[in-house]
């Protein structure tokens, strides 16, 4: 039974719940890819899909645009896949059980997939209508974005003739998104040794924060489950003897980790001493995040432990995650407010006699992204372990003159009587992987109110996507 079926506009919500029933993980792209190129068959459309699940699809201008200059429209196909503990789902299998609360479209106890779902559903109707005016489209299906925006590395930029493109992963109404920082992912690499557990083992999970966006919302000072946890693990292990034998905890390296678990091993003697430091612990983040993070729970459980790391790579582990470089590094001296330089550490695990911690680093200058680079690289061989850097892209630099912009500016001046405010954001946007491919490139990047994405609090504004839309086709109707 459909759920959106009474939402405007119809054709955008109809998409939407459509790719909502396919599971699309980032890595997990082809079935929603195939189901793009089915659908450009089924209307006679010319299609292009590569082997990293990218796909295009061309629709010629209707009758006056023949000729108008081609527009590109992008947006990616995979979404960040988050979820409560106790949610049944599989994102690999299931579909998300969308809801509709006090005006937003959400899913229940996952992501919605708002980030970058709503972009395909808006180019899949513009692309089934007969009855929309507008010149030549070049849709553009990109794969993997949340995880190192692998389909934009992969394309090839010759299949596409635009040179205008409008990206539509944006997620703040009325603002124009005009540049954004660059980035890389970094993994710290701890090698452990085990012995024999002796004591106690208790399982403590910290949980219940916020999460989020870790470019959107690194600024809000929301809480990282693994700060907090190498925090805890610092306290007790500097009042007694403490053996880890597991950490665990995030899902993405671009989501503020809402969750964090570790197993260690204490003396049974110590264990009344440890609980009620753990309390204490707890109390003190409250009093300190005060209602910002009103879920913020710890946990503490026994459990079984057969070996444990030694006390050594307990704390050459433990010095790491205490002393590495989390959150707001610097803010932006020429746009005030903006932040400049951060980093997230979004995933721990325990795997293959180490301990790895996978951070994504943004930075709208180089200088600071390489600067960072160092301090990790230094902080990781400093507790005995390597860096690797993966998946770097570069910023987005502003254009002074913009085509694209001025037209799309003066549009949204005539439907609502005011200008929509122009900024360079600090999350990462594939326009900057385009960009570099074919620098005469010129992008914009739009979209409706989406707020929390990348948690499981994520929810789409159902009025703002209908005037999102309507929008988009009041620029291409301007565009010829």
């Amino acid at each position: 039974m459909s759920v959106l079926s009474g939402l405007e506009p119809k054709k955008v919500f109809y998409f939407f719940e459509e790719i909502c029933k396919i599971p699309h993980g980032s890595y997990h792209t082809k079935e929603i890819s195939d189901y793009c190129v089915d659908f450009a068959k089924k209307r006679g459309l010319w299609v292009y899909q590569d082997e990293a699940d990218n796909v295009i699809i061309k629709k010629p201008g209707t009758k006056g645009y023949e000729n108008a200059e081609t527009i590109i429209l992008q947006g990616h196909l995979d979404m960040v896949c988050e979820k409560t503990s106790d949610s049944p789902c599989d994102f690999q299998k299931d579909g998300l059980e969308l809801e509709i609360r006090d005006g937003y479209v959400t899913a229940k106890n996952t992501t919605l997939g708002g980030d970058d779902g709503i972009a395909v559903a808006m180019m899949l109707a513009v692309l089934d209508s007969g009855e929309i005016c507008h010149p030549p489209v070049e849709a553009l299906f990109t794969s993997d974005e949340e995880v190192g925006m692998g389909g934009a590395k992969a394309l090839d930029m010759t299949r596409l003739t635009g040179r205008m493109l409008i990206n539509i992963d944006s997620e703040e109404e009325g603002i124009l998104t005009a540049g954004c920082a660059g980035g890389f992912r970094f993994d710290a690499h701890i090698s452990v040794s085990y012995e024999k557990a002796e004591g106690v083992a208790l399982m403590v999970t910290i949980g219940g924060l916020n999460g989020g966006h870790s470019g959107c919302e690194i600024h809000k000072q929301r809480g990282n489950a693994h700060v907090l946890m190498a925090r805890l693990l610092n306290h007790l292990g500097r009042k007694m003897p403490l053996n880890i034998a597991e950490l665990a905890g995030g899902r993405a390296d671009n989501v503020i980790a809402a969750k964090s678990e570790a197993k260690i091993v204490i003396s049974r003697k110590d264990q009344e001493m440890c609980m009620e430091a753990i309390h204490r612990m707890e109390e003190v983040w409250k009093s300190e995040f005060g209602e910002d993070e009103p879920g913020l729970f710890t946990e503490v459980k026994e459990d079984r432990a057969d070996q444990a790391f030694t006390q050594e790579a307990s704390k050459r582990v433990i010095a790491y995650l205490t002393l590495m470089p989390n959150g707001v590094m610097c803010m932006e001296r020429q746009m005030e407010g903006s932040v400049e330089t951060s980093l997230n550490a979004g995933v721990v695990c325990t795997e293959n006699g180490e301990v790895v911690v996978s951070h994504l680093v943004r930075s709208s200058l180089e200088s600071k992204k390489e600067e960072l680079k160092e301090r990790l690289y230094a902080a990781a061989e400093s507790a005995g372990g390597k860096g690797e850097t993966r998946d770097e892209y570069p910023a987005w630099n502003y254009r002074r003159e913009s085509k694209l912009r001025d037209r799309m500016k003066r549009v949204y001046q005539e439907m609502y009587g005011r200008e929509p405010e122009v900024i360079t954001i600090h999350a990462g946007l594939e326009c900057g992987l385009f960009v570099g491919k074919a620098p005469e490139l010129d992008c914009i990047s739009f979209g409706p109110e989406l707020l929390d994405v990348h948690s499981v609090n994520e929810r789409m504004n159902i009025e703002s996507v209908e005037r999102s839309y309507n929008y988009l086709l009041e620029v291409l109707k301007a565009l010829r």
